[in-house]
C-alpha cells in the first residue's frame, strides 16, 4: 500500500515599501511504502457480527436471518437449541403462567411439545374460524395470567381488608358475538 504525504512549506518574501506581498509555498511530496497489517482481532469480531446466516427454530421451524454472535448467545441461553423470538416469548410466558416455579428448560420442553402437537395436527378445515378461536384462547390466557404492577393502575379493589389488583367494570361482555355466515349462491 502506498501513501502519499504532501507538506506545504510557506516561503517568506521580503516586502519593500509600496510593494504587494505575495505568499508562495513549496510542496514536498514523500511516498512511503506500508505493508498491510495482519487482521486485528477487533476486525475479526466486527466481521462476525456483520456476517449473517439463516437459522431454523427448533420449536416452530421458522427460519430467521441472524448474526453469528446473536445465534451463539441464544443457543447459550436455551441449552444449545436455537429458538426464534416468538418462541422465546412463549417460553417466558410459560414460566410466568405456571403455578409452580419451573426452569427455562422445562418451559422450553413444554413449548416444544405444544409446537409438535400443533404442527402434526395439519391445517384446519376453516382457517378463519381457527384463527378466531386461537385469538380467543390467547386473550383468555392473558386475562387469566398473573399481572405485573403497572405504573398507573386503575383504582384497586378492596376485598377482605386487603388491596387486590384493579378490576374491570363492564355492563356487557367484551367478547363480540361471532357467527359463521355462509354465502349461498342463488
Amino acid at each position: 500500500m502506498y501513501l502519499m504525504y504532501n507538506f506545504f512549506i510557506p516561503e517568506e518574501t521580503k516586502v519593500e515599501e509600496g510593494e504587494v506581498s505575495t505568499m508562495s509555498a513549496t510542496v514536498i511530496s514523500d511516498a512511503m511504502v506500508m505493508s498491510a497489517a495482519e487482521p486485528q482481532p477487533v476486525a475479526a469480531k466486527l466481521c462476525d457480527q456483520i456476517e449473517v446466516t439463516y437459522v431454523k427454530c427448533d420449536c416452530c421451524g421458522l427460519t430467521e436471518e441472524c448474526t453469528i454472535t446473536y445465534i451463539e448467545r441464544i443457543r447459550e441461553r436455551y441449552q444449545g437449541k436455537w429458538i426464534c423470538g416468538l418462541c422465546a416469548e412463549a417460553v417466558k410466558d410459560e414460566i410466568v403462567r405456571c403455578e409452580r416455579l419451573i426452569s427455562t428448560e422445562d418451559a422450553m420442553n413444554r413449548h416444544m411439545n405444544f409446537c409438535k402437537k400443533f404442527n402434526s395436527a395439519g391445517p384446519p378445515a376453516n382457517p378463519a374460524v381457527h384463527l378466531i378461536s386461537a385469538m380467543r384462547q390467547i386473550l383468555r390466557r392473558s386475562l387469566d395470567s398473573p399481572r405485573s404492577v403497572r405504573s398507573m393502575p386503575s383504582s384497586p379493589l378492596t376485598i377482605g381488608g386487603g388491596i387486590e389488583r384493579a378490576g374491570l367494570a363492564r355492563s356487557e361482555s367484551c367478547f363480540a358475538t361471532l357467527s359463521l355466515v355462509e354465502e349461498h349462491n342463488e
